[in-house]
Order: C-alpha cells, then sequence, then structure tokens
C-alpha cells in the first residue's frame, strides 16, 4: 500500500493545514491539559492553500489541472468550497478522465447490473439508470460495457448488490454482501459557546486532530457562517444505560437549563458558535445490513453493539466545553434511539481469501465474475480510527494498477 498512498496524496494535493484558528486551540489547549501535547498536530488535507483568494495556473498537475484559488479559511468545505480551493475530485481525478474523453453520466440512479452472454468470451454487462433529482422526468437509460467498478460507497453499492443478488441479475456474488458493515466506532458531539468573541466557524472544515488514547482519534470539524441546518438535531449531551434514563436527564436538563436548550434552535449564528468533536475510534464491531421492506436493515454481527456513548467522548466534550465557556450536545438520534450516527461507514463488500470469507478478492475483483471490481469504503475490512478517504484512494490506486494500460 505505502507506493499508492503516495500516489493518493499527490492526486488529492494533500498538505498540512498551516493555519490553527479558535477551535483548533481550544482542542490543542485540551490535549495538553491530557498530558498528549506530542500528539496533537494538523492533519493533511485536499486544499489548495497558496494565497487567500488568489488565482493561479493547476500547481498540481503540470498545468493540466484546473485553475486554483488559494483558501481564505472560510470554514465552508463540507457544504461546498465556494472559493475553488478545496481539491474535490472534479478538481483533479474527473477532471483528467474527461480531457482524456471519459464521460460522465451525472444525477443519475443506478437501478440494475446484468451480466450477458455468461460463460461467452464476449462477455459484457448491461448497466441501467435512471433519473435522480428528479420525482416525475424519471427518463431511463443504459449503456453496455466490458467492465464494471462499483464505487457508490456503502450504501450505494451494498445496497445495489444486495437487490442483483435478490433479483438474481448477478447471482453468483459472494453470500458475504452486507456483512462486516463498520460504522468507524464514531461519536459526533457539538459543543456551542456563549463567547461571542469567538469564531468557531473560521478554519478549514478539519483543522486539527489529536490522539487522547491509544484506540481512537478526535478533530475539530466546523461548518461555514449561515450552516445552521445542526441546531435542530440536537439536544443536550447525556448518558445513560437506557432511554429511560436519558430521557429523565434530559427531562431535568430541560427543567434546571431551559435557555440553553431551547435558545439554541433561535440562534442566527449557530455555526460560527459552534465547534463539532468527532471522535472514532479503530476497536473493532460489526454490523450486517439486508434488504428490509422500504429499505436497509441492520443487525449486530460480531463484537459489541456500535454505540454513540463512548467515556472518552463524553471526556473530550466536558474539558472542551469548559475550554471554550460552551454546552455540550449531541445528535437526538443518538441519544434516544442508543444508535450512533456515522460519517464514515465502511464495509460490506470487503476483501476475503475466497467467496466464503469476502465479496473481493486482494485485488478487488469481485468473486464469480470477469472484470467487476469494488472500489470505495465498502471494500474496507478493519476501522482505521481516522477519516478514511485516504485509504479508500489508496486501495482504488492500487486495485487500478493492475489492470493493464491500453
Amino acid at each position: 500500500m505505502r507506493p499508492h498512498y503516495v500516489v493518493a496524496e499527490k492526486m488529492l494535493g494533500a498538505t498540512k493545514n498551516p493555519k490553527f484558528y479558535d477551535s483548533d486551540i481550544a482542542l490543542q489547549k485540551v490535549a495538553k491539559q491530557m498530558g498528549r501535547s506530542d500528539k496533537f498536530e494538523a492533519p493533511k488535507v485536499s486544499v489548495y492553500f497558496g494565497k487567500s483568494d488568489v488565482e493561479v495556473k493547476d500547481p498540481f498537475f503540470n498545468g493540466e489541472g484546473p485553475n486554483r484559488v488559494g483558501c481564505n479559511f472560510c470554514g465552508q468545505c463540507m457544504t461546498g468550497c465556494p472559493n475553488n480551493a478545496k481539491n474535490s475530485l472534479d478538481k483533479n481525478y474527473l477532471y483528467l478522465a474527461q480531457k482524456k474523453g471519459a464521460k460522465i453520466i451525472a444525477e443519475k440512479l443506478v437501478t440494475s447490473v446484468k451480466e450477458n452472454n455468461e460463460g461467452d468470451s464476449n462477455l459484457s454487462y448491461t448497466i441501467e439508470f435512471k433519473d435522480s433529482t428528479s420525482y416525475f422526468n424519471k427518463s431511463l437509460g443504459s449503456v453496455k460495457t466490458k467492465g464494471v467498478i462499483f464505487s457508490g460507497g456503502v450504501l450505494g453499492t451494498v445496497r445495489l448488490l444486495l437487490d442483483m443478488k435478490a433479483k438474481k441479475f448477478l447471482p453468483r456474488l459472494s453470500d458475504e454482501v452486507g456483512n462486516h458493515i463498520r460504522t468507524n466506532n464514531e461519536n459526533l458531539s457539538l459543543i456551542t459557546t456563549k463567547d461571542k468573541d469567538l469564531d468557531l466557524s473560521k478554519g478549514i472544515a478539519i483543522g486539527s486532530i489529536f490522539s487522547p488514547d491509544e484506540d481512537g482519534h478526535v478533530e475539530a470539524v466546523r461548518y461555514g457562517v449561515g450552516s445552521n441546518f445542526w441546531k435542530i438535531l440536537i439536544i443536550p449531551m447525556v448518558f445513560g444505560k437506557n432511554v429511560f434514563i436519558r430521557f429523565f436527564q434530559l427531562l431535568k436538563e430541560l427543567i434546571l437549563h431551559p435557555t440553553v436548550w431551547i435558545g439554541n434552535y433561535f440562534r442566527k449564528d449557530y455555526a460560527k458558535r459552534t465547534v463539532i468533536l468527532l471522535f472514532m475510534q479503530h476497536l473493532d464491531s460489526t454490523i450486517k445490513l439486508k434488504r428490509g421492506w422500504f429499505n436497509l436493515s441492520s443487525k449486530l454481527s460480531l463484537g459489541v453493539k456500535p454505540t454513540p456513548f463512548i467515556p472518552m467522548a463524553k471526556t473530550l466534550a466536558d474539558k472542551v466545553a469548559k475550554e471554550i465557556n460552551g454546552n455540550a450536545f449531541m445528535m437526538s438520534t443518538d441519544i434516544l434511539l442508543g444508535s450512533p450516527s456515522t460519517a464514515h461507514i465502511l464495509g460490506g463488500a470487503v476483501i476475503g481469501k475466497d467467496k466464503e470469507h469476502g465479496v473481493i478478492d486482494k485485488n478487488q475483483k469481485v468473486f464469480g465474475y470477469q472484470n467487476m471490481y469494488i472500489c470505495d469504503g465498502s471494500a474496507m475490512s478493519s476501522n482505521p480510527g481516522v477519516n478514511p478517504s485516504l485509504t479508500i484512494t489508496a486501495m482504488t490506486e492500487r486495485a487500478m494498477s493492475f489492470i493493464p494500460k491500453k
């Protein structure tokens, strides 16, 4: 994997965040309090920094790529960089592929992948798709191809594979499809400050990271000014063994601190006043996804059931809240249902030594089919404990290296 990580970093323009702002400084102080200053660092991110708001010719691919503009640290990376500074895929892989003749058929939902000419040397597949952004104009389309790469993420790829296996369009798929799903063992907490002098939205989406223990990492995450939707989804952070204990604690919070809770919903500068702590662990537990009546359903597969109530995550939230004079909140679904939200769902079509142990082989080729690969988070076989995008990219670079160049 090592040389493929190098290529992936080059393609994504990964470089260390050069500036810390209020959210990062608060996390840095907490790292120092915990005696883990040496574990605090600026992460590598796919952003062109250069000079703020200054446009330059492509600095990454010898002028073959698009012009870029230096980051101005507006914090809007998550919702779509408005300044042409974020190195999203349309600035590298997709941009260069289009220049070489690739056709991108956007805003379509793949409905089926069917094998043609089974056992024939002229093997091919037919892919059918429909509009994904219109409720009324559901026009259909299809393409015929000699090879297929699934790259729709867990909820895209695994859902489609489960459908194709059930409908017998791809009947030889492994029975392991949908198994070995992981959540990266995460907790999302949101800390809102009472201090109007702090601007927690300033910076890049993920500006700092540190390891508070041997099992996990925590990041300071931000959204740009105006991204206030989060506030309608959150309630005060409470922990408890069952929903009745947590409900009682919430009732207590409402009685004792009504303005803290209710006031958040009326806050106009919510994104500016809030930092999101993303805590991730490489500790292992897995679930299995399967087709339900209307959607996918899940059940515990191996290990301890994933939970949002991670003690270290609460410790970090409390410490950051004290540092910025704020209050800690969590997603309402996490607290009421006891099921964790995840930003990095992984697995479901993992690598295995054979069809009985995985969906794809070590080169990410689907067992039982020719010229069919899976290259996304569903191929990952473990929790990395950090954001997985670079690993997914490096794994894909490695898988593609086994396909001969024309």
